[in-house]
Formats: structure tokens, sequence, C-alpha cells
């Protein structure tokens, strides 16, 4: 499990941009990170690189965004305010099993809900200056593992 560091929100959504490219029908993205550490910027690439123009912002109040312009549907998970229950009654496995890719913020809160297998990216502030991140993927399952060997390559 190896980290990458960026030093910008530039940087940030170029990552996200590169994973874009990669993604396909089906793929489960995690997202997780303190408020304000790259999550919907790293999403806002990813969306860029798939097609999708449309100004990409954190669903934390609508649970779920969806963009169906790019070159794959993007379905955009916050659950944070999903912490003390009530994702089992949201059908998200619908998302999971759907056609687009799927990225989760703050997956923690639906732990007993995710498939086996996804590819988790920790984003965490680092350093002296405030937008020195550290990227952390853990990949669970071989598809994962390479678009995780891909990222940090």
């Amino acid at each position: 499990m190896d980290a990458i560091t960026v030093t910008s929100p530039a940087e940030t959504m170029q990552l996200g941009a590169k994973l874009g490219k990669l993604v396909q029908p089906g793929d489960l993205i995690l997202l997780d990170g303190d408020l304000g550490a790259g999550k919907t910027t790293f999403t806002k690439g990813l969306a860029q690189s798939l097609g999708i123009d449309r100004n990409v912002k954190s669903p934390t109040f609508t649970l779920v965004r969806e963009y169906h312009q790019g070159r794959l549907p993007l379905y955009h998970m916050d659950v944070y305010r999903l912490e003390d229950g009530g994702a089992e009654d949201l059908g998200l496995d619908e998302y999971f099993d759907g056609d687009g890719v799927s990225v989760v913020e703050w997956s923690q809160f639906i732990s007993e809900l995710l498939p086996t297998t996804y590819l988790r990216i920790a984003l965490k502030r680092s350093g002296d200056q405030d937008d020195d991140r550290t990227i952390t993927l853990q990949a669970h399952g071989e598809h994962y593992q390479q678009l995780a060997d891909s990222l940090e390559g």
C-alpha cells in the first residue's frame, strides 16, 4: 500500500482524472478523509476525464448525485449523514451493480453494505503546506489492484 503525495488541488484533480480514464462499468471507488481533505476535488477530476462537464458538488444533502452525460454514468455519494444508520433502505447495491462508476465519500458509515471488491482511496493532509495531501490506495480485488498500480506508476 503505497502513498502518493500531491501539493495542490490541481494535482488531486489530475490523479482523479487519471483514474477516470481507467474505470469500467460497475467500479466502486471509496474516498475517505476528513472534511476538506480533497474527496470532492478528486471526484471532479474523475468526472472531467469521463467527459462530464457539469459542476460536480458534494452530495452531502442529497446523498447521491447522478451524472449521465459522460463515457460512463457517475454516481457520486456522500454517506456522512448515514453515520447513525438508514443506509440499508437506500438501494445502494443497485448503484454498485449498475452500469456506471460509484464514488462513495465517508464509506466507513456503510461498511456493512459494501461489496467485497473496491478501491479505497484515503486522502490526508500532510506536510507544512495547506494543499499538501498524502493519498493512500488500498485495493480489494485484482481489477482494483491494477487500477492502483496504474495510479501509482
